[in-house]
């Protein structure tokens, strides 16, 4: 076994009898699956990825770390967005443990969308990723209409 396929695993996690190499069959599922690999096509990680870094994703929770919403304020909120795309969105990211719906019993149905506390911390990230790029979208606009200029 080569040292440079040695992953950087805890070693005092992994039983003695199996040796951790990136991508072996034979190790556990259990070993495998204390981090996730993003970069392994059935990890796991690659659908929360995809909730979470989805347009409607990082609108929805940038907008939920402001506060609760009730479905049709947080539509308003993000302008443009469907019902449909809006409900597929809350339900992923409900899913993941990001958003909590909370359902009153009452006529017309009233229900609330806010943060869990790993939506919070989620929403962090996502909102620095978007507070970027509207800093530098000057500079990325250019960039995009140079490209289209010398694109055939």
């Amino acid at each position: 076994m080569k040292k440079d396929m040695i992953s950087h695993h805890d070693q005092s996690k992994t039983p003695p009898d199996v040796a951790y190499v990136q991508g072996e069959i034979g190790i556990p599922l259990s070993v495998r699956m204390e981090r996730g690999d993003v970069f392994a096509e059935q990890c796991p990680s690659r659908q929360v990825l995809k909730h979470v870094t989805s347009r409607w994703g990082v609108l929805v929770l940038v907008a939920l770390a402001g506060g609760t919403y009730r479905f049709s304020d947080l539509r308003r909120k993000v302008s443009g967005v469907s019902e449909k795309m809006l409900a597929q969105t809350l339900q992923g990211l409900e899913c993941d443990g990001f958003v909590k719906r909370v359902s009153y019993p009452v006529v017309p149905p009233h229900v609330e969308y806010s943060l869990s506390s790993l939506g919070l911390e989620v929403s962090g990230k996502v909102e620095a990723l978007a507070d970027w790029i509207e800093l530098n979208l000057f500079e990325i606009l250019e960039a995009q209409a140079k490209h289209s200029q010398n694109s055939p």
